[in-house]
């Protein structure tokens, strides 16, 4: 604004000057003109007169005097004299306007303008009483001359006008907008400005307020945003065309595993692999793309899904959420399914397999008590997988029965010790019992379980006369139960996989032991439903340690 209203005022006062100067000069001209016509009027008056009286000797002796030209024509337009040129080589001058106006009316006039000189010719005749016409001509300088003389007084003039002009304008031009440039555009109604900008200064008042109230809505809704998405525990990141970051919360940079990193960064910051990269090319094409990432602490999930407007992509909204459970259970879902099939199959053949010996009559008499017992023995073992199976995926719906009753420990120890006394006998092995009378709320059908298959694995993997020790104790708010054997041990690098389902330490062997796979497993989820811990203390060749922990409080 202060360069328009500079710039205005020294075009003002420039345009100005320059055209006084050239009215002026205008002026001069027309006056000089005048004065010049005038004169040469007034002297070829005074010299027709002076040849009336004394001819053509009057002219020779005073032509040269004054600085005009004067020509003696005759009647017929025959140059008589010229104080200038040669007659003998002169043209016919009868029609010459000055002279044919002389000769019609006694006077005439005119004017020729030479480019070449840049100089105008004043002509002034005057008819003598014989015919003959007396010419006087006088030099005038013309008006673009006189603009070239003064050329350089006017650019001195013009550049003085326009230094001062320039100071003028500035200051003029800082007064006129300091009163603007001073206005608080946050508070206008405070300023002190011209009256005519009263309607914009509450224009913008009234502005303000609106805007002030827009923004607060903003951030409100800004905050509320960032708190549901801070609150999330999956990923979500609003990214521009160019991948820049927009917004993320701490749940993507936490399931990505990014560090420090903030809004306006490329999203590459914050994952930066192959896959990643694909998939948000895919969903800047305009078509929703999905990936499964691998991050150090599991998989993750990754929706990329283009943000349209009038048919182009202004963004992505990326979605990540942590499947590395839902992963594993599926992975654990293939392994039960393909481990049931296979464990299923294996009686089951050995089973049609002595079935159809026996139904083709290729037993012997003598051996088909024994191929029965096969039979049985096959069966017995798919009834009790059937059995293991089906408690534990009540176990892992959480559908098994919920007694809620009050379970005396030691005493269902006992009675799991009593019905495993066969089985210890045969194989040698001496079980104690020890601890103290210990009650808590749960399932005494899952507990019972839970015991059960303890001691069995502890008798089933035990050597030859070892032993087996059970114990029941407590601390505060906590019962302990402890299931100890002699047996071969575990190996450490398995310890941590024994509770998977149908996962046996030593195949070959576990072969030979008559078992489902299960039994630790269901140990496990027993312990889980019962909001409690079991750990494995062992060291292969020197026996096994179980311990489970279980909260006395009553189960909520």
């Amino acid at each position: 604004m202060t360069k328009k209203i500079f710039l205005g005022i020294m075009t003002i006062c420039v345009f100005s000057v320059v055209a006084a100067i050239v009215l002026v000069t205008a002026l001069l001209y027309n006056t000089s003109a005048e004065n010049a016509a005038a004169e040469v009027r007034t002297d070829a008056r005074l010299i027709a007169a002076a040849v009336e009286n004394g001819g053509i000797g009057y002219l020779e002796r005073n032509s040269a005097e004054k600085n005009i030209r004067i020509t003696w024509i005759g009647s017929d337009g025959k140059v008589l004299f010229d104080s200038e040129e040669d007659t003998a080589s002169m043209e016919n001058h009868a029609d010459r306007k000055e002279v044919i106006e002389a000769l019609r009316s006694g006077e005439g006039s005119s004017s020729r303008y030479s480019s070449t000189i840049m100089s105008r010719t004043v002509n002034h005749a005057v008819r003598l009483s014989d015919g003959t016409v007396i010419r006087v001509s006088g030099a005038h300088t013309s008006f673009t001359a006189q603009l070239v003389k003064l050329l350089n007084p006017m650019l001195l003039i013009l550049a003085a006008v326009a230094l001062f002009s320039g100071l003028a304008a500035s200051m003029v031009a800082r007064n006129i907008v300091k009163p603007v440039n001073d206005i608080d555009l946050a508070h206008p109604d405070t300023a002190r400005s011209y009256k005519e900008l009263a309607p914009l200064l509450e224009k913008l008042r009234t502005q303000n307020i609106k805007v002030s109230r827009q923004m607060d809505e903003i951030e409100s809704r800004r905050e509320q945003f960032s708190l549901m998405t801070e609150s999330m525990t999956d990923g979500l990141i609003i990214t521009d065309p160019k991948l820049n970051v927009l917004t993320c919360n701490s749940g993507a940079r936490k399931l990505l595993g990014a560090g420090a990193f903030s809004e306006g960064q490329s999203i590459y910051g914050l994952n930066n692999s192959d896959v990643f990269r694909r998939c948000l090319l895919n969903a800047l094409g305009g078509r929703r793309s999905e990936c499964i990432l691998r991050t150090g602490g599991g998989q993750c999930e990754v929706i990329a899904s283009p943000s349209n407007s009038l048919d182009m992509v202004c963004g992505l909204v990326v979605f990540i959420m942590d499947v590395t459970e839902k992963q594993e259970l599926e992975t654990m879902r293939r392994e039960f399914t393909s481990n049931v099939s296979h464990e299923l199959k294996t009686p089951l053949t050995t089973i049609y397999g002595t079935a159809d010996m026996l139904a083709n009559g290729m037993v012997k008499q003598e051996d088909v008590a024994q191929f029965g017992g096969n039979i049985r023995s096959e069966s017995e073992r798919l009834i009790n997988l059937i059995n293991d199976i089906v408690s534990l995926s009540k176990l892992d719906e959480d559908s098994a029965p919920r007694e809620n009753e009050s379970v005396e420990l030691y005493a269902l120890a006992e009675e799991v010790l009593d019905r495993l006394k066969l089985s210890a006998a045969e194989k040698g092995i001496t079980a104690s019992l020890t601890g103290e009378r210990v009650s808590l709320i749960g399932s005494r059908t899952i507990l019972s379980e839970v015991i059960y298959n303890l001691c069995d694995n502890a008798i089933k993997y035990n050597v030859s006369g070892g032993k087996l020790d059970v114990k029941v104790s407590h601390i505060p708010q906590r019962a302990i139960i402890t299931v100890s054997d002699t047996g071969m041990g575990i190996p450490k690098e398995h310890i941590g996989r024994i509770f998977e389902r149908f996962y046996r330490v030593d195949k070959s062997r576990s072969r030979r032991i008559k078992g489902t796979g299960l039994g630790l497993s269901i140990v496990k989820h027993g312990v889980m439903y019962h909001k409690g811990t079991v750990r494995v203390e062992s060291v292969a060749g020197s026996g096994t340690t179980f311990v489970v922990e279980l909260p006395i409080e009553k189960k909520q």
